[in-house]
C-alpha cells in the first residue's frame, strides 16, 4: 500500500504541475497561432535568424526556443509543428532543436534554484546557453558533413501542427492538452516505479566513474545523479541543504550545477523529445559525452583560478562556508 499511497500522492502533484502549465501553454499558443496569421511572426524571425542559422533551423523556431528557455519544454513543445510545418523538417532538425530545449529551458525557475545553491546566476546562466548553443551547432555539422538523419522526420506524436481552420487548430490544442496529462501521469508513476524497484538507485551508482571523469567527487556525485535523471529541481535542490550545511566544498558544487544545467531530467525530457521525432543517441548518448567533456573543461580552468576569483565571480560566498 506505501507504493500506492505515493504514487497517488505524485499524481495529485502531477495535477497541479498540469494545471500550472495547462494555465501557461494555452495562453501562449492562443497568442503565437494568431500572431503567426497575422505576420508577426514572420516579421520578428530575423531577430533569431543568426542563432538558427548557427545551428541549420529555420528561423521560425526561434520563437519556440525563447518559449522554451523562459517557460520550459512543455511550452515549446506545442510550438514546433505550428511554426513550421512537420513535412519541412528531418530528423536532423528535430534533433538540434530539441538539443537547444534540453540544454536552457524554464531558465528563470531553474536558475533560480541553481542560484540559491551557490553559482552565480550570471555565470551558470552563460555556461548553460553557450553549452547548448555549442552542442547544437556540433550536431549542425556532424548531419551536414555525414548526411546522418537527413530523412523526413516521422514523429510518434503531433502535438499540434499548422492550420487553416480555428476549429481544427482547437481542437487539436485541446488534444495535445489531454495527452500533455497522459504523458505526465504517466512518467510520474514510471520514475515512482523504477525508485521502488531500485533500478534508479542502481543507474545512480553506475554513473560514479563517469562523474569523476567529469570532475565531481564525493558527496557530489549523487545530488549529481539525482539531479541527472530526476530534474534540477531535485539534485539542486538538495544541494543547497548540503551547501548550507558545508559538506559538499563550493568548486564541487559549481561543478554539480554546471553539469546538471547541461544534462538533467534525461529520463521525462528525453521521452518527450523522442515521441517528437529526435534521434536518441543524439539527444541522450551524445548530451551526457559532452556535459561530461565539457564539465572537465571548466573543472581544469576552475583549478587554476584563485579562492578571490572563484568567490568574487562565480559563486556567493554568504551562502556556504568558504572551502579551506
Amino acid at each position: 500500500m506505501p507504493f500506492f499511497t505515493t504514487a497517488l500522492q505524485k499524481t495529485r502533484e502531477t495535477l497541479d504541475v498540469y494545471w500550472v502549465l495547462v494555465r501557461i501553454t494555452v495562453p501562449i499558443a492562443l497568442a503565437t497561432e494568431l500572431l503567426a496569421r497575422l505576420g508577426a511572426i514572420k516579421a520578428i524571425t530575423p531577430v533569431f535568424a543568426p542563432f538558427m542559422n548557427l545551428v541549420g533551423l529555420p528561423p521560425e523556431l526561434g520563437l519556440a526556443w525563447l518559449t522554451g528557455m523562459l517557460i520550459g519544454i512543455w511550452g515549446a513543445v506545442p510550438l514546433l509543428f505550428t511554426l513550421v510545418p512537420v513535412s519541412s523538417l528531418s530528423v536532423a532538425d528535430v534533433t538540434i532543436f530539441s538539443a537547444l530545449i534540453l540544454f536552457g529551458h524554464a531558465l528563470p525557475i531553474e536558475q533560480k534554484i541553481i542560484q540559491q545553491a551557490g553559482p552565480g546566476i550570471v555565470v551558470s546562466t552563460v555556461l548553460r546557453f553557450a553549452g547548448g548553443l555549442l552542442f547544437a551547432f556540433l550536431l549542425h555539422q556532424v548531419f551536414s558533413a555525414t548526411g546522418w538523419l537527413s530523412a523526413p522526420v516521422a514523429p510518434a506524436w503531433i502535438p499540434i501542427s499548422a492550420t487553416p481552420d480555428w476549429l481544427e487548430y482547437l481542437r487539436g490544442l485541446a488534444e495535445t492538452m489531454l495527452w500533455m496529462l497522459v504523458i505526465l501521469v504517466v512518467l510520474s508513476w514510471g520514475l515512482e516505479i523504477l525508485k521502488v524497484t531500485g533500478i534508479l538507485g542502481l543507474l545512480m551508482k553506475a554513473l560514479s566513474p563517469v562523474l569523476r571523469l567529469a570532475g565531481i567527487r564525493g558527496e557530489a556525485e549523487h545530488l549529481t545523479a539525482v539531479g541527472l535523471f530526476l530534474g534540477i529541481s531535485y539534485g539542486a535542490g538538495l544541494l543547497i541543504r548540503e551547501a548550507q550545511s558545508g559538506a559538499v566544498s563550493p568548486r564541487q558544487i559549481f561543478l554539480s550545477c554546471v553539469f546538471m544545467g547541461f544534462a538533467h531530467s534525461v529520463i521525462e525530457d528525453t521521452l518527450i523529445v523522442l515521441a517528437l521525432g529526435a534521434d536518441i543517441y543524439s539527444v541522450l548518448v551524445a548530451r551526457v559525452v559532452f556535459a561530461v567533456v565539457a564539465t572537465a573543461v571548466i573543472a581544469a580552468v576552475l583549478g587554476n583560478l584563485s579562492d578571490r576569483t572563484f568567490f568574487t565571480r562565480m559563486f556567493r560566498p554568504s551562502i556556504v562556508k568558504a572551502e579551506g
